[in-house]
């Protein structure tokens, strides 16, 4: 097995990480603060490549293996988690829907210009009354002429105020359960009857807007259906399952930021005549940190490594998001420890970091169906 970073890796590493270190992480606070879409960065990203780093050259990604893209997306969750869900909702989600499902026409239509970063993806399947329980959707979507008409709603989608293409799942045969369920691609700026409700005001993961939609009537052609009818539900749980990698490289970069600024704080807070670093008990918090994040990464690097030889990677993926979720919650909660009074203050990201870490043990499969997912696989090996 091999654990060093190729060339090819390393340097996506090594550019990642200067852009966000120049860009990003100086930008961070305010973006928590405003929460507003960082329309700016997100070109500068584009430009670079990173808003289609897993998919093919000739649909205008940049080709990169699962591990180089789970590296870019820990990076830029380290400067910014909602700047890291961005790029995973647009990437993992939407992007990913229309590469695997898509026929080649949709792909040059739709998939290019979301991996040349010119179009923001969104992925709309959560509703008020179905999140981990899909088939419990009500958004339906009926045959009418050479198209479907859909209508209902969905909420907490990543990027669907500012998405350029929403891939939207409703069903088209209500009486079929999970069978029932179909995928589209709609474009709000053409499509009549596409309604941003509003956005919600979040604990963190701030900059990504996640927005309540509404579809009051909108017909699309049937040349958007993504595959056949009654697909969509499995191809939900594929992608979602491939997206888990990428939550699994946001909770890595969070937790890391987190240590790294506890570190720092910790040479420099003097207390008793000395840095709070001296403390053994200290000491022993930045190792367990330090060792939980390590661990996440190979359990990440696994998952990535499964998908890329194309082999079952469920039970992988599915652990690889929930340890790292997990860990990324308890490594910024100890960070915030290590800072102290200062680290419940807004002086210190050590808080945001916290508020940014919550939300990987929710979206793209609580902590809790997680666990359900590992041990059905399990018990079925």
């Amino acid at each position: 097995m091999e654990f060093s970073l190729s060339a090819e890796q390393a340097q996506i590493r090594e550019m990642v990480a200067e852009f966000v270190d120049e860009e990003v992480v100086p930008r961070a606070a305010e973006i928590d603060e405003t929460d507003e879409f960082p329309a700016d960065l997100v070109a500068e990203m584009a430009d670079l490549g990173l808003m289609g780093m897993p998919f093919p050259v000739e649909y205008g990604g940049a080709g990169l293996d699962y591990h180089s893209y789970a590296i870019g997306l820990e990076e830029i969750s380290r400067g910014s988690g909602g700047l890291g869900t961005v790029v995973a909702a647009h990437t993992s989600l939407a992007g990913n829907m229309v590469y695997e499902f898509g026929d080649e026409a949709q792909k040059e239509q739709y998939l290019t210009p979301m991996a040349e970063g010119s179009d923001i993806g969104a992925f709309a399947l959560s509703e008020a009354g179905a999140g981990s329980d899909v088939p419990a959707m009500t958004t339906t979507a009926e045959r009418e002429g050479e198209g479907y008409t859909i209508s209902g709603g969905k909420l907490w989608i990543s990027n669907g105020s500012v998405a350029d293409t929403v891939v939207v799942f409703a069903k088209t045969d209500p009486d079929a359960g999970r069978k029932g369920i179909s995928s589209f691609v709609v474009r709000p700026e053409e499509d009549d009857g596409f309604v941003v409700e509003g956005t919600e005001e979040k604990l963190g993961d701030k900059g990504c807007p996640t927005a309540e939609l509404r579809f009051d009537d909108l017909w699309v052609p049937k040349e958007r259906r993504l595959g056949e009818e009654g697909e969509g539900f499995v191809q939900a749980l594929k992608t979602l399952n491939g997206g888990r990698i990428t939550i699994a490289a946001r909770g890595v970069g969070i937790a890391r930021a987190a240590l790294d600024e506890a570190a720092d704080y910790a040479t420099e807070r003097e207390q008793f005549g000395g840095p709070i670093a001296d403390f053994q008990a200290i000491q022993h918090k930045l190792a367990d940190m330090d060792t939980k994040v390590q661990a996440a990464k190979l359990l990440m690097h696994k998952a990535a490594d499964l998908k890329i030889r194309d082999e079952d990677f469920i039970k992988e993926a599915a652990q690889a998001k929930l340890y790292a979720s997990e860990i990324s919650r308890e490594v910024a909660n100890e960070g915030i420890q290590i800072h102290g009074g200062y680290g419940y203050t807004k002086d210190f990201p050590a808080e945001r970091f916290y508020r940014d870490a919550k939300l990987n043990e929710i979206y793209e499969g609580t902590s809790e169906v997680l666990r359900n997912t590992i041990a059905q696989q399990l018990l079925d090996e």
